[in-house]
């Protein structure tokens, strides 16, 4: 409560002022003091509800108050107009001496207000009504100039809400009214001021929300415009109670009721009430969980509910109408505002509820949780093999909320009732089975079931379908040919599935036999190969395919004759040296032997990249190359062909004046610091070209690479020193010469040796043996494509491992081979080759319990490209078998060895009593 009393009561204030701290306000033309007008300023224990507070602590909040009170309304005149301002320029002064503190105001002396500071409150309210009349109308400038007058005629204070203030509790939305009376001097009604002011900080400050005077326009703090009004002068309130409707939670807090009058005696009663609002509201929430959430068995999941009201609103989870009760995977965290579940199981799934309540009520939110957002395959397809003509079927069982589910089935990527060969033999039933019937030898392949209910990403399960047929002859041409004195190939057009065991030939009608036959040889395809061909091998040939299922007959009659092959009549040079910029012409020719067709001449790159069609052209077996550039360095072969061989002539084509080739062949060995590289130059760029290298390395998952000139100039070897033990680094080598730098080598990675295994050095060639398997190395040659879709089968008899032949260059494919481990360390499975056409493998020692790890290599003439690693467990009831299989034959050799032994005896003991009859029969005979 604050209040303020008439100025002319000089020396009592003037008193009051120097024992109590509280503000003098001087004339600016007085000169230091030459009148002074204390304020006075009420204690807080005359104030309701806190009589035993500090007077002097009280007499500080006053004055700080009224400082403040000063301050806002400086900011409020220096808005106005020049017309509004009743009081402008004005300093301020403070002086500190011990306890004392006196804060002076000087104003300009043609202010009309500090000439009436003296008179009665008549004078006064003339002086604000001249005021008024000569501002604008607007509110603002209103209460600025009124509440200017107020700041040189009175003190307010503040001070902390006492602790019996009243306390009020409303209800959000409701209203609410503050009671406040009014004590007049005397009983006598006198002009007054009424102001409310919220407390809107731990530090006192305060603003004003509603100021009332008679006869001006009312004054409402921002945020409560149409929410406060003073109540009507007839109700059962005090006249200066306040209204305040629509409460809002903000609107929380302390409440000050000032009443203000312009001439009142400083010891009358003084006016002034505290007031604490709290609003209560009922929970609502801000934060909820979805209403239905899919889950999969083993996620983890969080539940959050989060509310706001007055009081704060307290969290209480329940499932299936039951409260939640905390486990190991079940827990309630953040002020029961979460609830988490680390592990999904059978018995989490239901209905979470979450309740908000206080005392005010309470709400409700239920969040569904369900198995599972997307289709789940349960039960997926799994590898099969058939006979040809048998029916197969493919499972693909799935669950899903929403349980829509839709199951599509494709072969090697295409749906299959798009794939013209299934259409009429493909089935999908309504339980997203795949029937196929009858299967045929081309149905081999891998079968994908793709599943979906709308939700989430598609899952999808494959399995390969492999269908064994007996092997059969697949094409018979009528005539093959043999190129004299030269190697030739009768072909024998085979498809087999188990892999082809053996081809029996009859030449002639009759049967042949090729390993009794010189210069004959069986290939792993079944052909013929002829290492020298003569006259004595021209004939009527049939082959017959047999595998695991037998045969499906004999190919027709092949007549095949030998011929003479065509041979070159123009070949090209060795070799061409061209510089950059220019062109070459190669010459290439051919003639045909009497009685065969005129051989087509093609050109090609030795090292199967294609020729540039837009600089090179062919003409009459002869190739031109325009624009030469570094990269037509090679190898390049003229192929004459006709029916009965194909020749070849090769030469080597020299770009010279370039930056040099990449070098190649790159390898290295380690030891505990240092690692030494060495390396095949590329080509130099010419003869008049010196080249240096420089090595690039760095340690393996660091981006910036480190290089090292490689001395002495032109060396193919070097030490790099200074490394770290037990780490990884990648190397690779660039050529240099007086053009610039040349193409990047390879890039190699190699290990330095651990400390304790410094004594012996690692190499990179032990590709194949080591755990991370290598590729073949480069410069070896072209080598086939990737062997595809390896799989391996249990069957009665052991475990068969199949594959595909590679889709790029299966032409170069000259045998395969297995590899496996158990271990670190890579082992060949096969004993010997596997021919190119063979594309499974029986192995029947695999022990049980154990887990192994396949690759498949398509072999080249010298390189080799290796499969996908796949992982195959055994299953441990292999090894029971072989324990038990074990144990019988154990048993089985020990009661053979026991009946031997009892045969043994016997034969023993008769022939012994034989011998001992024929000894008593001679001694009977000497007796006689």
């Amino acid at each position: 409560m604050g209040m303020c009393v008439d100025p002319g009561v000089f020396r009592w204030c003037q008193a009051l002022s120097r024992s109590r701290s509280c503000a003098t306000i001087t004339t600016p033309n007085s000169g230091a003091s030459k009148e002074a007008f204390p304020i006075f300023a009420p204690t807080a224990g005359r104030r309701r509800g806190s009589r035993n507070s500090n007077e002097e602590g009280s007499n500080g909040g006053l004055c700080r108050s009224r400082r403040r009170f000063c301050r806002r309304q400086k900011a409020t005149i220096n808005g106005t107009d020049s017309k509004a301002k009743t009081v402008s320029n004005y300093t301020r002064s403070n002086t500190i001496s011990g306890d004392a503190r006196e804060d002076t105001l000087h104003c300009p002396q043609s202010s009309p207000l500090l000439v009436s500071l003296d008179n009665e409150s008549k004078r006064t309210q003339k002086v604000i009504d001249a005021s008024v009349r000569n501002s604008d109308s607007s509110l603002k400038r209103l209460i600025s100039s009124f509440l200017l007058v107020l700041c040189f005629t009175f003190g307010c204070c503040t001070i902390n809400p006492p602790q019996d203030a009243v306390h009020i509790t409303a209800i959000l939305g409701e209203s609410v009214v503050f009671n406040c009376h009014v004590d007049f001097p005397g009983d006598h009604p006198v002009p007054y001021v009424l102001q409310w002011e919220k407390k809107v900080s731990e530090k006192g400050q305060e603003i004003p929300i509603f100021i009332w005077y008679e006869s001006y326009p009312t004054h409402s703090g921002e945020g409560y415009e149409g929410r406060v009004s003073r109540v009507p002068p007839n109700s059962t309130f005090g006249a200066a109670s306040l209204n305040l409707t629509d409460i809002r939670e903000s609107d929380q807090g302390w409440y000050e009721c000032k009443v203000v009058f312009l001439n009142r005696p400083p010891k009358q009663h003084k006016n002034g009430t505290w007031f604490h609002l709290d609003v209560h509201a009922p929970p609502r929430f801000s934060v909820t969980p979805e209403d239905i959430i899919y889950v999969n068995l083993g996620d983890s999941i969080i539940l959050n509910c989060q509310a706001d009201g007055t009081p704060t609103p307290e969290i209480l989870w329940y499932k299936d109408a039951n409260p939640v009760d905390p486990s190991s995977t079940v827990g309630i965290f953040n002020d029961g505002t979460e609830l988490r579940i680390s592990t999904i199981r059978h018995e989490d799934i239901g209905d979470y509820t979450c309740i908000a309540r206080n005392g005010e009520g309470q709400v409700s939110h239920t969040a569904r949780v369900i198995i599972a957002g997307g289709a789940v395959i349960m039960v997926p397809p799994t590898n099969q093999t058939k006979l040809e003509g048998e029916k197969v079927q493919f499972t693909c069982e799935a669950k899903a909320m929403p349980g829509n589910v839709t199951v599509r089935w494709f072969r090697e990527g295409s749906p299959v009732r798009e794939v013209a060969a299934l259409e009429t033999r493909v089935t999908i039933r309504k339980d997203g089975s795949l029937i196929i019937n009858p299967v045929s030898a081309d149905d081999s392949g891998q079968y994908t079931c793709e599943v979906s209910n709308g939700i989430g990403e598609p899952q999808s399960a494959s399995a390969y379908l492999n269908i064994e047929y007996p092997a059969k002859v697949t094409f018979t041409p009528t005539i093959q040919y043999l190129p004299f004195r030269l190697a030739g190939v009768v072909q024998c057009y085979i498809k087999a599935n188990p892999p082809l065991q053996y081809v029996t030939w009859t030449k002639d009608k009759r049967l042949l036999e090729p390993y009794q036959t010189k210069d004959i040889v069986i290939m792993n395809n079944g052909s013929l190969l002829f290492t020298r061909v003569n006259q004595n091998h021209q004939g009527r040939y049939t082959c017959t395919p047999y595998n695991a299922q037998g045969t499906q007959g004999s190919s027709g009659h092949m007549e095949v004759l030998v011929r003479k092959p065509p041979a070159f009549t123009v070949e090209p040079d060795p070799l061409y040296q061209r510089k950059v910029g220019e062109s070459v012409e190669m010459h290439c020719d051919a003639q045909e032997a009497e009685g065969t067709s005129k051989p087509a001449i093609q050109w090609q790159r030795r090292d199967g990249q294609p020729l540039q069609k837009n600089r090179v052209k062919i003409n009459n077996g002869n190739i031109t190359i325009e624009n030469l550039r570094r990269s037509d360095f090679g190898y390049y072969q003229c192929v004459a062909s006709n029916e009965v061989a194909t020749i070849v002539s090769a030469t080597q084509l020299v770009i010279e004046g370039t930056q040099p080739h990449a070098p190649y062949n790159l390898s290295g060995s380690a030891t505990e610091f240092s690692v030494t590289l060495s390396w095949m130059p590329g080509y130099s760029g010419g003869p008049d070209y010196k080249q240096d290298y420089t090595i690039w390395y760095r340690e393996a998952g660091v981006s910036e690479w480190s290089t090292i000139p490689v001395t002495p100039s032109g060396s193919t070897q070097v030490t790099i020193n200074r490394l770290s033990p037990g780490t990884t680094y990648e190397f690779q080598v660039i050529g240099k010469n007086a053009l610039g730098d040349g193409m990047m080598s390879k890039v190699i990675t190699i290990r330095t040796l651990d400390a304790q295994k410094a004594k012996k050095p690692s190499t990179t060639t032990a590709a194949p043996n080591e755990k991370e398997f290598q590729p073949a190395p480069e410069g070896l040659g072209p080598k086939p494509g990737q062997p595809r879709n390896v799989t391996v089968v249990e069957i009665p008899n052991g475990f068969l491992i199949s594959w595909q032949v590679p889709l790029e260059r299966a032409h170069l494919v000259q045998f395969y081979t297995i590899k496996y481990r158990t271990d670190a360390q890579w082992k060949t499975l096969n004993r010997g080759q596997i021919r190119p056409e063979e594309t499974s493998y029986l192995v029947k020692n695999l022990v049980g319990g154990r887990t192994y790890y396949f690759r498949v290599l398509a072999n080249s003439l010298k390189s080799y490209e290796t499969s996908e690693e796949i992982k195959f467990p055994v299953p441990a009831r292999v090894k029971h078998k072989a324990i038990t299989a074990g144990v019988v034959g154990g048993i089985l050799f020990f009661i053979v060895a026991i009946i031997l032994s009892i045969c043994a005896v016997k034969i023993c003991n008769k022939r012994k009593r034989r011998k001992q009859e024929k000894e008593i029969i001679r001694l009977q005979n000497s007796t006689w």
